[in-house]
């Protein structure tokens, strides 16, 4: 008899997933995988679906930002469209969807791995006067934090206000210990969804992927390091993380710190006031920036239509770097597209990988994209974590976001989009140089790899959707 009642409710929890797929399904491709999982995995499918299928937390956030405590709109002078007519629908996409428009007069620094940029962090946290912004995916204790920690006990003690957010997952090697001696020295923080009992499948596959640091209001940081050593000294399996960072001074620091503090109000439910600039010692001649962030909440990927923008718009160049290129068909078709009209398309991938599955994934789209004439080069040297775009010398991209349907549509993420001409070229150049350290894929080569190569792949394509 119990068995017969768990039959039944086994079957009418199905047929309401069911319903709820076929009533809100966006994509029919994703739509039908769920439901493929449901029908042909019992209970592992249901399981599945409500720790991986469900936007769970979008109602709530879209609630919150209907208040304007996430994503404030700033005001938008249209005098900014004027910078650049090829990309004036571009900048147009990112301030409806983020509300930030591009803002002239940055400073903006490229900080090659991690020698250079904590070198660069430290420095800037030394000149704190007010308050220090902080939030990372990955915070790991060691070197780095040890000196993190000493220098936040320096700058509380002058009457600076420290606050840290931590992904809960990314972040899950962070002892308590660690924590405790973090709110001892007066440093506000808080995990990002932390698991809790009731909660673990609605927090499971929303994480905080972001890097930023904001001091100050004025300057600020953001880009694919993490704060962990092994951006100074290795790991024994991959060798030294090589990855790409930024330095913003200027009016975009206050869009980054617009999103630390929208994050803030979301682990914390306390909304903190919006920070002011004075921007009178702003260089004349800066560079154009214009922040794009995306989530779970908003109501169109924005991250990923940015780039489609960027590939489609390309006339001579796109080059990108990117550990985990699982492109959605979306991204798939317009790369295709743009190597096939006669756009030198190159992409940039770490040979090495921190993930077995995922780098199966990943080499499962190589030969649809050689056929369409993309090259694609494998960085042989340690594990290459750089997020670029740089097209057709006057447009870039740096920041956190892989190319992946997690980054696209479960992560929280952050991208500064850099229109100026000598910081293309800059980035074009350093592409080129690691290109001429990297071996080249061969079409006709790849295409004879062993049968069982061809099989590992697809079987990890398959979990594509969700990496």
């Amino acid at each position: 008899m119990i068995l017969k009642i768990l039959i039944v409710l086994y079957i009418l929890l199905a047929i309401g997933l069911i319903i709820g797929l076929l009533i809100n399904g966006v994509r029919p491709s994703k739509t039908l995988a769920w439901l493929l999982a449901i029908f042909t995995i019992p209970v592992g499918g249901i399981l599945f679906y409500l720790m991986l299928g469900r936007n769970r937390r979008k109602k709530k956030l879209l609630a919150l930002r209907e208040q304007e405590l996430v994503y404030p709109k700033r005001k938008v002078d249209p005098a900014y469209y004027q910078h650049s007519d090829k990309f004036k629908k571009l900048m147009h996409l990112v301030n409806t969807n983020c509300f930030f428009p591009p803002t002239p007069e940055n400073q903006v620094s490229l900080l090659k791995d991690g020698k250079t940029t904590f070198d660069s962090i430290f420095k800037a946290l030394e000149e704190a006067r007010e308050f220090i912004h902080l939030q990372y995916y990955i915070f790991e204790e060691g070197e780095l934090a040890t000196k993190l920690l000493q220098l936040f006990k320096k700058k509380v003690k002058e009457g600076v206000v420290i606050r840290m957010i931590f992904d809960s997952i990314g972040s899950y090697s962070l002892s308590t210990y660690y924590i405790s001696q973090l709110q001892k020295i007066g440093v506000e923080l808080y995990p990002f969804l932390p698991f809790r009992f009731g909660r673990f499948l609605s927090s499971l596959n929303y994480r905080n992927h972001r890097k930023i640091i904001v001091i100050d209001g004025v300057t600020a940081f953001t880009g694919g390091i993490n704060v962990s050593d092994k951006y100074l000294k290795g790991d024994g399996r991959l060798g030294m993380w090589h990855d790409m960072h930024l330095r913003v001074v200027g009016t975009a620091a206050l869009q980054l710190d617009d999103i630390f503090r929208s994050d803030w109000f979301m682990v914390s439910q306390e909304a903190l006031p919006l920070a002011f600039q004075d921007n009178s010692e702003n260089p004349e001649n800066g560079k154009l920036v214009q922040i794009v962030h995306s989530g779970p909440e908003h109501e169109f990927p924005t991250i990923e239509q940015a780039f489609l923008s960027i590939i489609n718009e390309a006339e001579t160049y796109v080059y990108i770097t990117n550990p985990y290129i699982i492109p959605s068909q979306e991204i798939l078709q317009a790369l295709q597209i743009a190597g096939l009209s006669g756009v030198d398309i190159r992409l940039l991938i770490s040979k090495k990988s921190d993930s077995r599955l995922v780098n199966w994934s990943v080499r499962s789209y190589w030969e649809a994209l050689l056929k369409a004439g993309v090259r694609i080069f494998l960085f042989p040297e340690g594990f290459l974590h750089s997020k670029i775009m740089v097209s057709d010398n006057d447009i870039s991209s740096v920041g956190t976001a892989n190319i992946d349907a997690r980054s696209f549509e479960y992560n929280y993420e952050v991208s500064a989009l850099i229109y100026d001409t000598p910081f293309a070229k800059l980035l074009k150049q350093d592409f080129i140089e690691d290109c001429l350290n990297s071996v080249e894929l061969d079409y006709q080569t790849h295409l004879k790899r062993p049968w069982t190569n061809k099989l590992y792949e697809g079987i990890a394509r398959i979990f594509a959707p969700v990496l």
